[in-house]
């Protein structure tokens, strides 16, 4: 990533709920929720091969290993995507 964020993480984190200025963002109301559709892309079985030791590495991360792996590819995949 080549893009810093300006944004003071620290002085948001600091806040109060109540002083975060929402106005611009509009309400979702029951109606946006009885049309909202969850999409989530299919997940697909595949043989890939990987090196001994990375494989190792993400299985002692704990439960969750290849989910960790697909979110990996997919920040590089959009980040491939976006500079384009």
């Amino acid at each position: 990533m080549n893009k810093t964020s300006k944004t003071d993480w620290k002085r948001l984190a600091e806040m109060e709920d109540e002083a975060i200025d929402t106005g611009d963002i509009p309400e979702l109301d029951d109606d946006f929720f009885q049309k909202a559709e969850l999409r989530v892309p299919p997940k697909l079985p595949v043989t890939l091969r990987i090196d001994e030791d990375v494989l190792v590495w993400f299985k002692a991360q704990g439960k969750g290993y290849q989910t960790r792996i697909n979110k990996l590819l997919r920040q590089y995949m959009e980040s491939q995507v976006t500079r384009r």
